[in-house]
């Protein structure tokens, strides 16, 4: 028998490395941004960012912010995406999934936006890995009791030793 000895990642790990692949699908031209909200170690939805149902997408038309030299984190309004944290709300909300007690994973530090969905939502903790420059939305959970880990390392892949 094979004894196999292998590196799992944590819990944490796992499903930012699970955001970082839904990111793979957002259609915005300065961040690629994935969400992952889960409870009980079972994923309950996913986000990405890109422009609302039936808009074109930035990748397509171009970047508003970009067109007006608008600085990241800043002008929320002005962007056409709908941010990743945003739809992983919105899509579990269309499919009758509550949010309550959940954790979000985000490849990004949400916004002061998405911020105050996440607490509206009651998600209890908030994993990210990339800071975003809103210490606002950091103020924000501090202050509604949600509990915030940031793990800027990039996850690594599993890795299988095995041994005779």
């Amino acid at each position: 028998m094979t004894d196999i000895q292998t590196d799992r990642p944590s819990i944490d790990d796992y499903f930012l490395e699970i955001a970082s692949v839904v990111a793979k699908r957002a259609t915005c031209l300065r961040n690629t941004v994935g969400a992952v909200i889960v409870r009980d170690k079972r994923i309950l939805s996913t986000g990405y960012n890109g422009a609302p149902r039936n808009l074109e997408h930035c990748l397509d038309i171009g970047c508003i912010r970009d067109q007006e030299n608008i600085a990241s984190g800043t002008r929320h309004e002005k962007c056409r995406a709908v941010h990743a944290e945003q739809n992983a709300i919105i899509q579990a909300a269309l499919h009758g999934v509550g949010t309550e007690g959940a954790t979000i994973y985000c490849t990004h530090q949400p916004c002061i936006l998405c911020t105050k969905m996440i607490i509206n939502a009651h998600i209890e903790k908030v994993v990210y890995t990339t800071s975003y420059p809103d210490a606002d939305s950091i103020k924000f959970f501090k202050e509604a009791g949600v509990e915030v880990v940031n793990i800027p390392q990039k996850v690594q892949p599993q890795k299988i030793q095995m041994s005779a």
